[in-house]
Parts: C-alpha cells; structure tokens; sequence
C-alpha cells in the first residue's frame, strides 16, 4: 500500500473497536464516521493497515457498483476487518468480479426470481404454521429464537438449497460456527471445510431432493460445463449461510416490536401496512456489526473528493446509508408509512443479495404469524436480561424468551 505523501491531507485513520452491541443501539463510533465526513478512514482490530469507509448514501452505491473496485483481490490482501478469521472457500461468489460473478449467479437464478420464491410460499406457510401449533400446544414461556426464529428459516433455505431434512441441525451448526468468531478462527475454518465437503459430497454423488433445487441447478451447471465443482460448492456455501441470516434479522424486528407495544399494535390492526412496516424495520435495524467485505482499488479513483489509490481498500457501510438525512428524513425514527424507502439492507450492484426475496417472504410470514396468532405477547423477562450473540458478524439476540396470554 502506497504510503501518505506530505500534501495528500487525508482524514486521520480512526480506530474502530467495533465492541459488542445489545438490542438496536445504532454503533456510536459509526456515528462519529458519518459526523466526520462523506469518507474517512478506520482501522479494525484484525488484519493489517487501514481502509477508507464511505458512508454517504450515494458514494456507498457507486462504489457498490463501480468495477474499477474489485472484491476478487480481497483474498490477496490481509485487510483491516472485523473478524479475527478470514476464511472464504475457493470460487465463491462473495469474492469474484464479473464477468465470472455474472456467470455463477446466473447458474442458481431461477430459484432465486419471484415465481421461484413464490413457488416455495405454500410449503414455507405449511412448515411456519407447523412450528406455530407446536408452540401454542406446549403454551407459554417458549424462547422464540429456540422454536421458532432459527429453525424456520432453516427449514426454508434448506428446502430452497435440496438439503434433506435429517441433515439440517449439523448444517444449522456449521453456519453458526461460521458467521461467529466466538469459538476461534480454527472452529470456524474447520466448520466451512466441513459443510464444503457435506455440499460437494452430495453434487457427487447426485443426492439431489429437487431438480429446481440450488443444488439440483449446480448439478446440471457442472455437468454443462458451466461452472467447475469448487465454484458450485464455494456458491452453494455462500447462499445456505445468507439463508440463516433472517433468524437474526427477524430477531431484531420482534425486539423492537416487543418494546414498541404501539408499533405492535398498529401493525396488528392495520395488516395492510405491515409490508411497508416491514420494509422501515429492514432500513432501521442494525443488521451487522461494523462493515462486511472490503473492496480494493483497481485503478486511481476519486470518491466524495478523495483520491483512492489503486491497491487501497475501501469499506462501504450500507448501515450508514441506510441512516443518510438526505436521503431519508428523520433517518433515526422508524416511520412505518416511510415511501419512498430505497434502503440497501440487501446490498447494491452486482453483489446485491441474491436472496432478498425470500427473506422477505419468510421475514413477512413469521411477523403475520407473530401478530396474528399470540394474543399479548411480550417478554418474560426483564429487558435488560436480553443476550445478543457475542462475536457475530450478523447481530441478533441470543434468545427472545416470550409468553402470552
């Protein structure tokens, strides 16, 4: 990385503990970033050096979109970064630039557009009302993360992906393992070698429940010759973790809406607002810790009037765009009727999240069910005894113990 000359008068390089959260506390230090300008420079506690962070809602898109920034050079360089691990598995689609990301998302998306979603909405509401009698039969308390929030959205990506029923719980493990550096850096590595290997073993051998499967698609892409065996495991891997990220997200909307009985209350009796609420409550929740995958500067780029030498990494935080005034008034209030709402909750440009629509499909069934089903929810504990996950990359609370009249 090219050193500072005397006259370059960059913004000093901030150092960003990025401490552990709880509930939706919007990070104090991200604030300061976004108050001290378009474009700033931070240092995480991994990996080596420092990395501009672009905050302003447009600057975020055009970097989001711009080629001259390449995720596929992220591997070849020990970034700054929120994780004490980095461990992406060869081929994956996280990492590659076009045309080659073109080309892998392309294999798996029509399980992905909206008659592919919408073809799983019958069997989504069937396994959803499934977990929901359970918990009515067995009353209250229930922590709703245990029977519900994690193995919904489980179930749903794995019936997405063609992953059996039997082999979901070590799946639901190693995703775990993955998205947290609780357990240490080895555990993680070790999780995603393992569920690597689970997911080529079964496009070997061709145990495929589904041919519109992702796994089915990936079979038939290795066969035409369309992607090798590691890209289709690397992608298969990327999209069975994105799955799980609704348990989080959801938990964070149901904790808001336990501690906002009128937001509750307005919901449940105007159901026709709930896919715009829905929407604000994506824009609104801090649905990371800190910032995801850095980007490196192909060439010398000028973003919001600083230079960007070529072989620089930049962050794009898509929680601070999401919060720009210019873009959405008020950007600290949670206004249900909020239109129009264009946050980048799922990303921009060709990284976008490949699957926003079923994560609004399952965000949108477990809030109908949540409303429409339980008379009086609320916690059973007291608020500030609330947990959230320690070491994830994706925030969300440990457990949401809850009980009902």
């Amino acid at each position: 990385m090219l050193k500072d000359g005397p006259a370059t008068a960059r913004p000093p390089i901030t150092h960003w503990p990025t401490p552990a959260l709880d509930g939706v506390d919007f990070d104090p230090v991200l604030a300061e970033l976004m108050e001290a300008g378009p474009i700033t420079r931070i240092r995480m506690s991994n990996g080596s050096g420092w990395a501009w962070l672009v905050c302003r809602y447009e600057d975020v898109r055009m970097v989001a979109n711009d080629p001259r920034f390449s995720r596929k050079l992220v591997v070849e360089h020990d970034v700054t970064r929120l994780a004490p691990h980095f461990i992406p598995a060869p081929g994956a689609v996280g990492f590659e630039d076009p045309p080659d990301h073109t080309r892998l998302r392309r294999t798996v998306g029509a399980a992905f557009t909206t008659p592919g979603v919408e073809r799983l909405r019958t069997r989504a509401k069937e396994m959803l009302d499934g977990y929901v009698d359970g918990i009515l039969r067995d009353g209250p308390p229930v922590d709703l993360t245990e029977r519900l929030l994690a193995p919904f959205p489980l179930a749903v990506v794995c019936e997405l992906m063609g992953v059996p029923e039997e082999d979901r719980p070590r799946v639901h493990e190693w995703t775990t393992l993955i998205l947290s550096s609780a357990q240490g850096a080895q555990r993680s590595e070790q999780a995603k070698n393992d569920m690597c290997a689970y997911l080529g073993g079964r496009m070997r051998t061709g145990e495929v429940a589904g041919g519109d499967s992702v796994i089915g698609l990936l079979v038939k892409a290795i066969e035409a010759g369309e992607v090798t065996a590691e890209e289709a495991t690397g992608l298969a891997l990327l999209l069975q973790i994105g799955g799980e990220a609704v348990t989080n997200n959801v938990g964070n909307m149901v904790y808001i809406l336990l501690t906002r009985p009128d937001l509750m209350d307005r919901m449940r009796s105007e159901p026709a607002l709930r896919p715009s609420a829905i929407n604000e409550l994506l824009r609104y929740i801090p649905h990371r810790n800190a910032v995801g995958l850095s980007r490196i500067a192909l060439e010398d780029v000028t973003v919001a009037g600083q230079l960007i030498r070529a072989g620089e990494a930049i962050y794009v935080s898509y929680l601070a765009a999401n919060r720009d005034p210019e873009v959405f008034p008020d950007p600290h209030e949670l206004d249900l009727e909020r239109s129009p709402n264009p946050h980048v909750s799922f990303g921009y440009g060709p990284h976008f999240c490949p699957g926003n629509m079923l994560a609004r499909l399952e965000s949108e069934l477990m809030v109908d069910a949540l409303l429409d089903r339980f008379t009086d929810l609320r916690f059973s504990v007291p608020v500030n005894e609330l947990r959230w996950r320690p070491g994830a990359l994706i925030r969300g609370p440990e457990g949401l113990p809850v009980t009902w009249s």
